[in-house]
């Protein structure tokens, strides 16, 4: 294994005060924090410091690590002291620090009086997966790429029909692995749908708008309407306004109970491109008595 300079992980000096190591492992935290970093490497780097700062932070266990003495350099080939290093009563923040390194388990493994390291479950992770609308609809099989611990895998994952935006599927013992033999964290995928042309999701409800002729409109109309489950006849009624919301049942993404498509009416005007068109709209202007400012008193 590979000796790990602590000192130089938190960017201090070996003779750092407690002080100065509590703001290098704070400015390094919110550097680096997997949930708002850009960095590539955030999440390894994250550990890291945790680990670093787990072990000075702590008066004994940097009295154990420093112990070792000053003459070795990070990356160098490391052989634990007989023993597993100094022993004594330490105590370990289990929820804030991630999986320990190898390097860590060798000087404080057996620091509980000559027991064994503590059973530990891992972290849980989360991984978001991108999907279109179709197949949150009809449900997909995906590979997907996890890292943990340095390690990289591929599952592959039976995403069920009916996912909505921000929904998490969990996959146990798939996270972070254990440690002193623990069990193994859960893996969640985040699901994020994909922008649609046509469709926008509301949780399991599907809103489209859909266009109409003013004579679909005033006359009423029976129209092709495309849902996620193929297309179907919508019944407009004669008088219809744009604005007006119409509703598909059970046309959205399948679930118990299925949602809704919820269709919004646009009526447009034909451009008046041709005499001919323009023809018809002055024949209409002087048959209809219809004033569509009336309501503003104008």
């Amino acid at each position: 294994m590979q000796y790990k300079d602590y000192y130089k992980t938190l960017g201090v000096a070996r003779d750092a005060s407690q002080d100065e190591i509590k703001r290098a492992y704070r400015k390094l935290a919110r550097k680096y924090h997997p949930d708002v970093s850009k960095e590539s490497d955030a999440e390894a780097r994250f550990k890291e410091i945790n680990e670093a700062n787990e072990v000075l932070h702590d008066p004994e266990k940097r009295a154990a690590y420093d112990a070792l003495g000053s003459g070795w350099r990070a990356g160098q080939d490391f052989r634990p002291p007989p023993g597993g290093g100094r022993r004594g009563n330490y105590r370990f923040n289990a929820d804030d620090v991630g999986d320990f390194s190898d390097f860590f388990s060798s000087i404080f493994g057996r620091a509980f009086g000559g027991a064994e390291p503590p059973r530990r479950r891992g972290q849980d992770q989360t991984v978001r997966i991108a999907l279109d609308l179709d197949e949150a609809y009809r449900g997909v099989t995906r590979q997907v790429r996890v890292e943990s611990s340095g390690n990289a895998r591929t599952l592959k994952v039976r995403i069920p029909a009916g996912v909505t935006q921000g929904r998490q599927i969990r996959l146990a013992g798939q996270g972070g692995a254990g440690l002193g033999g623990g069990p193994a964290g859960d893996l969640y995928l985040e699901v994020e749908l994909k922008p649609h042309p046509h469709f926008t999701p509301d949780g399991r409800d599907i809103h489209l708008r859909l266009p109409l002729a003013p004579w679909e409109a005033a006359l009423g109309a029976a129209v092709s309407v495309p849902t996620l489950g193929g297309t179907v006849s919508l019944k407009i009624p004669p008088g219809s306004q744009s604005g007006q919301r119409l509703r598909l049942k059970g046309r959205g993404l399948p679930g118990d109970p299925p949602g809704d498509t919820l269709v919004t009416l646009e009526i447009q005007a034909p451009p008046a491109t041709t005499e001919a068109a323009r023809r018809a709209y002055r024949k209409l202007a002087e048959q209809l008595d219809f004033n569509p400012r009336a309501d503003l008193g104008v």
